[in-house]
C-alpha cells in the first residue's frame, strides 16, 4: 500500500488503473457522441441543415430535390446527417478525453507545444472543410454532371450524394491537418527541419498519391485542388518545425549549462564591482 501511494504521489499509476481510466474516458467519449447525435437530430429537424447540405448540388437538380430509391432512405438520410453533426459537436470532448489520458505521459515542454497545436488543428480542419464546401464540391459536381450530359440525365440519389460530399469534406479537413502533424512530430524530436527540406521531393510525390486516393472519383481537378494546399501546408509545417526545434535547442542548452541553475550571488565585501 505504501509503495502504491508513493507511486501515486509521483504521478505514476499501475497498469490496471490505466485500463480503468481508459475505460471511463471511452465511456465519456461515447456519451458525448450519443448526446451530440441527439442534438444533431434536433438541429436537423428545426433548422435548415438539409438546405445547407444540398446547396452545392442544387443547380444540378431539375426540381431542386434529391432522389431516393428505397422507402427507408429518407429516415436513414436524416439519421446519418444527425450522426455526422453529433460527431462534429462531440469531437472537442472526444479530443479532450484523449488528451487527458495521454498528457500525463508527456513532458512539460511537449504539452506546451501540443496543446496549441490541437486547437490550431481544429481551426485548420474547419478551414479545409470550408474550402471543400465552397470550391471542391461545386467543381466536382460540375465535372460529374457535365460528362455526356447531352445523352445522359443525372438522377442524384440522397445516400450517394451524402456519402460523396462527406468523403470530400473530411478528406480536405484531414489534409489541412498536415502542419499540426509535423509540429507534433517535431516537438517529440521525431523529425527535423533539415529532414523535411531534404524530403521535399518525396513529399510532393506522396502528396500526389494521397490526393489521388482521397479525391472522390479520382477527379483530376479535385486532385489538383488538394495538391496545392498540401504543398503549401508542408512548407508551413517546415516553418513550424524550425520554431519548435529552435526552442527545444535553446532549452537543452540552458539545461546543459551548469551555471544557469545557480542563483545569482552578491559580490563579496571589498570587490571592485560592488556598489557603495
Amino acid at each position: 500500500m505504501l509503495a502504491g501511494r508513493a507511486r501515486n504521489v509521483r504521478g505514476e499509476m499501475p497498469f490496471l488503473e490505466h485500463l480503468e481510466e481508459l475505460r471511463w474516458r471511452i465511456f465519456k467519449a461515447l456519451g458525448a457522441l450519443v448526446a451530440g447525435a441527439l442534438i444533431g437530430f434536433m438541429l436537423v429537424q428545426r433548422f435548415k441543415v438539409l438546405d445547407l447540405i444540398i446547396a452545392p448540388v442544387l443547380p444540378y437538380l431539375p426540381d431542386g430535390r434529391l432522389a431516393y430509391f428505397s422507402p427507408v432512405t429518407p429516415f436513414f438520410f436524416i439519421l446519418k446527417l444527425s450522426l455526422l453533426i453529433g460527431l462534429i459537436l462531440a469531437f472537442p470532448i472526444v479530443l479532450y478525453q484523449l488528451w487527458a489520458f495521454l498528457s500525463p505521459a508527456l513532458e512539460k515542454r511537449e504539452r506546451r507545444v501540443i496543446v496549441p497545436a490541437l486547437y490550431g488543428g481544429l481551426v485548420l480542419f474547419a478551414g479545409g472543410v470550408l474550402m471543400a464546401y465552397e470550391v471542391a464540391l461545386p467543381v466536382s459536381m460540375r465535372f460529374f454532371t457535365g460528362i455526356q450530359s447531352e445523352f445522359l440525365q443525372a438522377v442524384l440519389g440522397a445516400d450517394e450524394y451524402l456519402a460523396f460530399a462527406v468523403r470530400l469534406l473530411v478528406a480536405f479537413g484531414i489534409i489541412f491537418e498536415l502542419p499540426v502533424v509535423i509540429l507534433i512530430l517535431s516537438a517529440l524530436g521525431l523529425v527535423t527541419p533539415r529532414f523535411l527540406r531534404e524530403k521535399r521531393r518525396h513529399a510532393i510525390v506522396i502528396s500526389t498519391i494521397v490526393a489521388s486516393l482521397l479525391s472522390p472519383g479520382d477527379v483530376i481537378v479535385v486532385t489538383a485542388l488538394m495538391m496545392i494546399p498540401l504543398f503549401l501546408l508542408y512548407e508551413l509545417g517546415i516553418w513550424l518545425s524550425v520554431l519548435v526545434t529552435r526552442d527545444r535547442t535553446d532549452e537543452q542548452a540552458d539545461d546543459d549549462n551548469p551555471f544557469s541553475l545557480l542563483p545569482a550571488r552578491e559580490p563579496p565585501e571589498g570587490a571592485v564591482d560592488r556598489e557603495n
